[in-house]
């Protein structure tokens, strides 16, 4: 039945969210990292080394970009379940100490497969609900990206619920809940074609999976600034919580018990064919020119461009300072006298879900409306991100955390916009190892801002702590890392304009096409018999 078709494919949608709300595990590494250095006496250096290793995982992304072409999206989620598991349960058998430390070497390899284990879910629910939403891609990036940006803020105020900030019992969630959930996504998830009815809903539904997401993000925020709280509250919270992550399921519930003659038959669906028959005949092999911007590259062909080129330099300027932030908050929130910094991680995890869902929703009004190109909304982040760096390396009382929420809804904005850029200007064809190439900007930025540029920078800051480590006191510590981001930031938005000059005619092109499909269908025509 037609219902039953469209009920699935918002059942996948939902386990896509669902996917993403435990995908995030990669950015908590602030959660625990201060145990780990205490456990294997580590320098900052040492440290920030290995949260590089776990972005390095990211590296190896490139296996699932190569396999979501290949393998079925049920596999696809296996492996990054499975591989999650093994990756955080040897962290959590250190941290809880039922195992001694591991050799550096050893624990640096533990973390890159926690680092990868989330490329293969992304890759899997990206490239499945990209195509199975063609003309709402901004919404899907956007929604998706901001549930993987609440990610961090959910594991940790739900451990600091439950289990008060235990770093032993927040590495076992990180280890056994993602691998469940990726285990029951693995049922539900994969790619269905749509309909014409079905297509001019998907407006209005995505406005509810918009509003049930900006309730979760204000429901943390109130656990975050209302202080400490009792065990009851606490329980109350949690429950509360995970109320509001399965209410998604209320579209495809509707859609189950809505009458079957409500949604056009599963005939109308509109289907591409995977292989294109040539009936040139003969064995006459037609050259194929060379695509312009905004329709489908192979890989290579994208890679050849100059706009693919500028595209990932100023990605890297954009992800690369904000990971940085992100893998040293625990130190920048000591340095400046903080003893918990649980609330800037939480800060900059759900600011960085409002940036991921309104620059989503936002990018795709404005083309729809004015033909504005998307890369624009990467500048104007990058522009507030600048604002960010200058406002923390400044240091005053509260600056941390201006910086953490700027940083955060810019660093997810960034996330959410280059998403739909890339498949704006190089279509769905290979798009899940073009994305994988593009988050190579990840552990590439990780390696260059935070193993290098901080932690260099801060052990040269630093004095003995007589236990064997190393530790800085004061606004200087960082002060130069932020300056030397800001200006990094500064040529990341000359290189997000030169993008826009160059992409405007993409941009027209859609614009005239979404004008052209929201024109109201002509009536049917009636026939009469004499």
């Amino acid at each position: 039945m037609a219902v039953q078709f469209v009920s699935s494919k918002w059942v996948g949608f939902v386990c896509a969210i669902w996917v993403q709300v435990v995908a995030g595990n990669n950015y908590t590494f602030s959660n625990y990292s201060n145990a780990l250095k205490s456990l294997m006496f580590l320098s900052q250096l040492q440290l920030n080394n290995l949260s590089v290793a776990k972005d390095v995982g990211k590296a190896f992304g490139l296996l699932a970009g190569l396999a979501s072409d290949r393998l079925p999206t049920s596999l696809i989620l296996l492996i990054g379940g499975v591989e999650g598991l093994i990756g955080y349960g040897v962290q959590w058998l250190v941290v809880s100490q039922r195992i001694q430390p591991l050799p550096y070497w050893q624990m640096c390899v533990f973390l890159c497969m926690g680092g990868n284990s989330t490329t293969w879910m992304n890759t899997a629910v990206l490239v499945t609900c990209m195509r199975n939403f063609k003309n709402n891609q901004g919404p899907v990036s956007g929604i998706l990206k901001g549930y993987l940006g609440l990610s961090t803020a959910i594991f940790t105020d739900l451990c600091t619920a439950l289990f008060s900030s235990d770093p032993s019992a927040f590495l076992l969630t990180l280890a056994i809940v993602p691998a469940v959930v990726c285990l029951i996504a693995a049922f539900f998830l994969r790619e269905t074609p749509s309909t014409a009815a079905e297509e001019r809903q998907q407006s209005l539904i995505f406005h509810f999976f918009n509003a049930v997401a900006f309730v979760v993000a204000l429901y943390l925020s109130v656990f975050d600034l209302s202080g400490s709280h009792g065990q009851l509250v606490s329980l109350v919270f949690a429950i509360g919580l995970l109320v509001l992550l399965v209410t998604p399921l209320f579209v495809p519930v509707y859609f189950m018990v809505a009458k079957s003659g409500s949604i056009s038959d599963p005939e109308g669906r509109t289907k591409e064919p995977l292989l294109v028959k040539n009936d040139g005949g003969g064995n006459v092999s037609e050259v194929r020119p060379r695509p312009m911007i905004g329709e489908d590259h192979t890989i290579v062909e994208a890679l050849l461009t100059f706009d693919f080129w500028v595209l990932f330099v100023s990605f890297l300027c954009g992800v690369g300072t904000g990971l940085c932030v992100s893998n040293n908050l625990g130190q920048m929130g000591a340095a400046l006298g903080y003893s918990d910094v649980s609330i800037f991680i939480s800060l900059t995890s759900i600011w960085g879900f409002f940036g991921r869902i309104i620059s989503g929703m936002a990018s795709e009004h404005y083309i729809g409306k004015l033909g504005m190109p998307r890369p624009i909304w990467n500048a104007v982040s990058q522009l507030l991100m600048i604002i960010g760096y200058v406002v923390m390396a400044v240091g005053f009382s509260g600056s941390l955390y201006i910086g953490s929420i700027l940083v955060g809804m810019c660093y997810g904005a960034r996330i959410a916009v280059t998403v739909p850029v890339a498949s704006d200007l190089f279509g769905l064809k290979c798009y899940g190892l073009l994305y994988n190439i593009l988050i190579l900007n990840l552990p590439l930025g990780s390696f260059l801002f935070s193993g290098l540029l901080a932690g260099y920078l801060y052990d040269a800051q630093a004095v003995s702590s007589g236990d064997g480590g190393s530790v800085c006191t004061g606004p200087h510590c960082y002060r130069l890392v932020f300056v030397i981001m800001a200006a990094t930031c500064g040529f990341g938005v000359v290189l997000d304009m030169v993008l826009v000059v160059r992409t405007r005619k993409v941009y027209r092109k859609m614009f005239e096409r979404k004008k052209f499909q929201a024109l109201p269908a002509p009536p049917p025509s009636i026939s009469y018999v004499k």
